[in-house]
């Protein structure tokens, strides 16, 4: 079996470093994008077993890129993990209505995130 792919889209080099220290001691591999229409590209292209989205991104959305990934047979089925550091009454249910599996606000515990992991994809 090969190690289970984690795409995370995500703007921001500070969370990217957190999310690439926390997947280093594990055996899941990371691609990254850096706006919504390089992950919904990188997506297509690699079919990753789990994304993580952040919501405010350059270019698209977040849950436009989750919504965009939803209606494509490649990747309707693909986990994938709302993260918002504007963490606002309703932005939850707006994850849901996009298509999110799961959501997070920021700030959270790298530990907490590692066990949503592993719960939609649980290593080899």
């Amino acid at each position: 079996m090969s190690a289970k792919t984690i795409l995370y889209v995500e703007d921001n080099e500070f969370n990217l470093k957190i999310v690439r220290q926390l997947l280093s001691r594990t055996t899941y591999r990371l691609i990254e994008a850096v706006d919504g229409e390089q992950g919904v590209a990188t997506a297509l292209r690699d079919i990753p077993d789990l994304i993580l989205m952040d919501i405010q991104l350059p270019k698209l959305s977040g849950l436009d890129a989750t919504r965009q990934l939803r209606t494509d047979p490649k990747t309707a089925h693909i986990p994938i993990v709302v993260i918002t550091s504007f963490a606002l009454s309703g932005d939850s249910e707006k994850a849901k209505a996009a298509g999110a599996s799961a959501y997070l606000a920021k700030p959270y515990s790298p530990r907490e995130l590692l066990q949503m992991i592993r719960k939609l994809v649980p290593e080899n």
